[in-house]
């Protein structure tokens, strides 16, 4: 069996990147190095150094306090962090605004809907496609023939919700939502997804149809996922992290870290 690798041990000596004038060339859709993020005197994030590949599928697991919401805010820049570094595609982000990391092609849902909930399904899909159009701040109604229709309709197909396209957000069901949120995300041919607990408070049968609808993504889009239900987590990844007390505690495939003896201990409470 391949060997699982462990956390750095505290205080070991790192590189340190050197600011780059340009992007640098690289396979790797994301790569943190020594990445920290403190609140006064609490390290919510300690020295996360991971990897993810460009079209890698990746969980990222631990208890709750663990440090995976927070790191996802390092990530997107809407809690930049306090040391170590970002880089997206060979490119440094580090200090970079949440909207230009979206231009880039790095997408993120959030744990709480973030939806027009008076709006139609087929209208929140078609304002994701606007906002990351050149065209997002023309107030010229864009036609039946124009490009962002026929993307949103894609997206419908897609996010597997061209049956309900016409439903007002409002009266979709809670799995119907995330699904919708998903779509959203996909606007825009993204790079790389962080999915931040999409299956919480899904009924078994909306959990199937997450779990289809992520292992339909396309092969070349990667994409990092926070989530509690290992199920549902190990099914639709390649390789996992599991976090603890802001650290990485353990990387390696679903196998090892589901048969991982530290692991069964801390979170499922033995042999799962």
């Amino acid at each position: 069996m391949a060997s699982i690798t462990t956390l750095r041990p505290a205080g070991a000596s790192r590189a340190v990147l050197p600011p780059a004038a340009k992007p640098l060339a690289s396979n790797d859709a994301l790569v943190l190095d020594g990445v920290t993020r403190s609140f006064g005197a609490l390290r919510a994030v300690d020295d996360v150094t991971l990897t993810v590949a460009a079209g890698e599928k990746r969980a990222i697991l631990g208890a709750n306090g663990a440090g995976k919401t927070t790191l996802f805010n390092a990530i997107t820049g809407d809690f930049p962090p306090t040391a170590g570094s970002i880089r997206f595609f060979g490119e440094d982000i580090t200090a970079l605004p949440p909207y230009e990391r979206i231009r880039k092609g790095l997408r993120r849902t959030y744990q709480s809907s973030l939806l027009f909930r008076e709006l139609t399904v087929r209208d929140n899909l078609f304002l994701a496609v606007r906002g990351m159009g050149r065209g997002r701040y023309s107030f010229v109604r864009a036609g039946a023939g124009h490009a962002s229709r026929a993307a949103t309709e894609e997206l419908l197909e897609r996010a597997r919700l061209a049956h309900i396209a016409d439903e007002r957000v409002a009266n979709l069901a809670h799995g119907e939502q995330r699904q919708l949120e998903i779509g959203m995300a996909l606007a825009g041919a993204p790079r790389l997804i962080l999915f931040d607990e999409p299956a919480a408070g899904l009924s078994p049968a909306e959990r199937r149809e997450l779990v289809a609808l992520l292992t339909s993504l396309p092969s070349h889009m990667a994409f990092v996922l926070i989530e509690h239900d290992l199920d549902i987590a190990l099914k639709v990844v390649e390789r996992v992290t599991v976090m603890h007390n802001g650290r990485v505690l353990r990387e390696g495939t679903p196998h090892q870290i589901e048969n991982d003896a530290q692991v069964q201990a801390i979170y499922m409470g033995g042999k799962h």
